[in-house]
């Protein structure tokens, strides 16, 4: 068998998401804390036990989503001698998964990750003033007609497909005014439903510059090794090793489509049967069974969700 592991991204966040591995799990409260003191700031406390709105906010999402996955990869190793480098054949993440991906396949450390995440946070929602950008998800459409549906909503303005998630869920992303034109002009050609997504910035379109100028700065001073194995990317969908075309891919990132449904079509290929999602929620194992009935998904996100993956591997 052949297996990938993915982890998630904006959105899966939930108030209590790793408290049940911290109590249980010696390990991945190490990791929580190593992550409170890289941030200097008690961000388990908030994941734990913190308001929904405040975890919501993207400088904490991000870095908390990447520290429930980093704690279940150490726990693997660590309780139940599963290293990822011999179980795993690719790795992927969805957005800022990708930098959950690349920590868990040991190309940066957790608390350069941690402190990029922050950065990352801050600097998409610097990038475009609240209420200027939206992001919606379009139901119903593929991704050609989605993106067709924008182009035609732009008048000018920004609006483009940003998250090709699986067929029939396409996300676009731009001006406020412009993403709103694009759901009416959906309904019209066959959409099922558009709506509006809760956030607070435009993510993945050219809005979000000044936000990969900033991660651009910040990624030219960070080490990034070789990943353990290979890292599937949002931008190109394909495997890629490189530690300098991962940090370029990385700032492409910000404002490029993140390419999820091609991403797990290039696993297939690869000959993967097997996804494994570690971390909070089960978005991407339910985007899998929507785009390739092929391969199996298997979500990580308590202790008992390790232990049950670790005795089948032991079978």
């Amino acid at each position: 068998m052949s297996s990938a592991f993915v982890f998630p991204g904006q959105g899966s966040q939930t108030v209590g998401m790793g408290k049940e591995l911290a109590e249980n799990m010696p390990v991945a409260a190490q990791v929580f804390e190593e992550i409170n003191d890289a941030l200097g700031q008690n961000l388990s406390g908030l994941m734990f036990e913190g308001s929904q709105e405040e975890l919501t906010l993207t400088q904490n999402a991000q870095p908390a989503l990447m520290a429930v996955s980093l704690a279940v990869i150490k726990v693997l190793k660590k309780d139940f001698d599963i290293n990822l480098a011999n179980v795993a054949s690719y790795v992927a993440g969805h957005s800022l998964g990708e930098y959950s991906a690349l920590a868990a396949s040991e190309a940066l450390s957790i608390s350069d990750t941690a402190c990029l995440l922050r950065l990352r946070g801050e600097a998409m929602q610097r990038a475009v003033p609240v209420g200027i950008g939206a992001m919606a998800a379009l139901l119903g459409l593929n991704f050609d007609v989605a993106q067709e549906v924008a182009e035609e909503a732009a008048q000018g303005e920004v609006c483009t497909a940003a998250n090709d998630n699986a067929d029939g869920q396409v996300v676009i992303s731009g001006h406020k005014v412009a993403v709103e034109r694009a759901i009416e002009i959906a309904k019209m050609r066959g959409a099922k439903r558009g709506l509006l997504l809760p956030v607070s910035a435009p993510f993945h379109c050219s809005l979000m510059q000044p936000a990969a100028d900033e991660m651009a700065n910040a990624l030219s001073d960070t080490i990034i090794s070789p990943p353990k194995m290979p890292v599937i990317t949002n931008v190109t969908a394909s495997p890629e090793r490189d530690p300098e075309m991962i940090r370029k891919y990385l700032v492409e990132q910000v404002t490029g489509r993140v390419r999820w449904r091609e991403t797990i079509l290039k696993m297939n290929e690869l000959g993967v049967d097997q996804l494994v999602e570690a971390g909070a929620g089960k978005v991407l194992t339910g985007m899998t069974r929507r785009i390739c009935r092929d391969i199996k998904g298997v979500s990580l996100q308590t202790p008992s969700d390790i232990e049950n993956f670790a005795k089948v591997g032991d079978e």
